[in-house]
Order: C-alpha cells, then structure tokens, then sequence
C-alpha cells in the first residue's frame, strides 16, 4: 500500500503525496497529474510499475495545489512558475536523492517544463528521463476543440472569462449535481471514441474535489506558456511523448512539437483516444514509461545518471 505524508511548502500550503516502494529505489518516478485532475488518475500505471519493477523502482504521486486532498492557495500562485516550485520542493522532501523519471500529463507535463525552466540546476542533478503524456509546451496554440477556427475562438473567450469568475471563489468546490448534469460535456471534452463509465465517474469525482480557485485560477498561466526552448535542452535524456488523434484539448501537433525539440523522443500517436491516455491506452502509456525507466535504471546501475 502506499505511503500517505504531506509536504507543507513554504507559503503554507499543504501537498497531499502518495508514494510506494523502498526511498534508497534505484530510481524514483514523479506522476503528475492533469489540470482539475488529481493523483488518482495514474492508477493504471501504479499497478503496473509495481508489478514490473518492484522495488527497484519508488513511485510518487502528489495532488497539486488547488487540486484533490490538496490544500487550497492564494490566487496570485495559481500559476505553472509556481507548480514548478512546489515539484523542486516535492522532490526534496520525499525523494531526496537518486535520479527521477517525470511523467506528466497535461498539466502535469508543463510543469515538469517550469520546473526545468526555473530549476535548471537542480533539474540537471535530478532528471534522468522523461515522460510527456497528453501535453503541450505552446499553451493554446494548437487548442481548437475538435472545432472550426472561428468557433473555438468562441468557446476560447466564453471560457477565459468564465475562468477569470471561478477563480474569484476561493476554496469552493463544484457541485456534485451540476457535473453529474455536465458528465456528457466531461466525456465529449476529455476522452476520444470509447470510455469506460468508472473512469468518467473518476474524472467527474476528481473535478469534484478541485477548487474554483484552482479550475479558474490555472487557465491564463496554462494558456500563455511555452517553454519548447527549454526543452531543447534536455535533449540529452530518454523520453516519450504520446498523444491521442481525438484529443481536444493537446491535439497531435502538440505532441509533434515536443517530439521536435527533443529529436530522440518517442512519439506515440493512439488512433481513436482523447485526453485522457493514462486511463484510455494504459497499455501504451506503462510501455513508453517502462522504457524510458528501463533506460534510467541502466544508466543508474553504470553511474551515468544523475542524483
């Protein structure tokens, strides 16, 4: 079972960590999850990890701020700058030594590219490999919903200022009842051709628990970055990228874009997927993360890798 603790950071908010396996792991894996998402999403690839690698591998999840049994923040931090902070001070606090694959989603993936753009050193002395899932390093640029042009721009400006209304209410969270009414607009927005209805209900439970602060508070910060410079320079390290060709929100040429500025990336493109990959194609998301670990896992046995 996984180990429950609880990092307090420097501005007082509390991160809520799950972790498994033994601290001296040969190698440490970081799932982050998705924006309003939280640190259940990855429980196809827990499962798996541990079945593969034992305790050979340590695996950390962490509800971000805002986010699952995660402490509610001050709007002002509601930002990636800010997550990647609060990934330097995860690592720090549970998996002090030793190299880390990161693995992202969405969300998750942009701020593993904050944190290496903030924290270039101490990226440098932890990161031994990477995992993009379902993520992008343009902010919105490639965001079009599935839809023409002109009525994404539509639902780009209905959105942004609805976010800017949600994320003036604090630590309020969204009625059950009203997404339970908006599970098919879930469904439409985040998986592709087929969904499996526990996964909708995890999703829909996950949103739940996010706060308005947080659901509003992320979009400008979301939709202004890109940092495919900073990855650039990690071209050094293993990696994968996948994405699925129904995904709405981080469609393919976000994935493509990534594949670009790290050119010994693996892309996987998933026929028929949306968003969510992690819980729609785990059989592609555990191969592509056991080969980047496998391949950190080498490098940690011959004292090449970093930590």
């Amino acid at each position: 079972m996984p180990e429950h603790v609880e990092v307090r950071l420097e501005d007082d908010v509390h991160l809520h960590v799950a972790a498994s396996g033994p601290p001296d792991a040969e190698v440490t894996a970081v799932l982050l999850h998705g924006w309003t998402l939280d640190g259940r999403s990855w429980h196809r690839q827990q499962a798996e990890l541990r079945e593969r690698f034992g305790d050979r591998v340590r695996v950390v999840t962490y509800d971000a701020r805002g986010h699952g049994r995660s402490g509610c923040m001050a709007l002002r931090t509601a930002t990636l700058a800010q997550l990647g902070d609060d990934l330097a001070a995860v690592l720090d606090a549970v998996a002090p030594a030793g190299p880390v694959v990161l693995v992202g989603h969405s969300m998750g993936g942009m701020t593993i590219m904050e944190y290496a753009h903030r924290h270039p050193g101490h990226f440098a002395a932890r990161a031994a490999g990477l995992v993009f899932v379902s993520t992008t390093a343009e902010g919105h640029t490639h965001t079009v919903y599935g839809l023409s042009p002109r009525i994404a721009r539509l639902i780009r400006l209905a959105e942004t200022t609805g976010a800017g209304v949600l994320a003036r209410c604090g630590a309020w969270r969204p009625p059950r009842a009203l997404l339970r009414a908006l599970r098919p607009s879930i469904r439409w927005m985040l998986f592709g051709d087929h969904c499996d209805p526990t996964d909708l209900r995890l999703v829909t439970s996950a949103v739940a628990r996010a706060t308005l602060r947080s659901i509003g508070g992320f979009r400008a910060s979301i939709g202004a970055q890109h940092r495919l410079d900073t990855l650039a320079a990690l071209a050094h390290l293993p990696a994968a990228a996948l994405v699925g060709d129904r995904d709405r929100l981080t469609p393919p040429p976000c994935a493509e874009s990534i594949a670009a500025a790290l050119p010994a990336t693996e892309l996987t493109v998933c026929p028929g997927a949306g968003h969510m990959l992690m819980m729609e194609r785990p059989e592609q998301v555990n191969a592509a993360l056991a080969g980047v670990l496998g391949r950190a896992l080498a490098g940690a046995r011959s004292g090449l890798l970093p930590g």
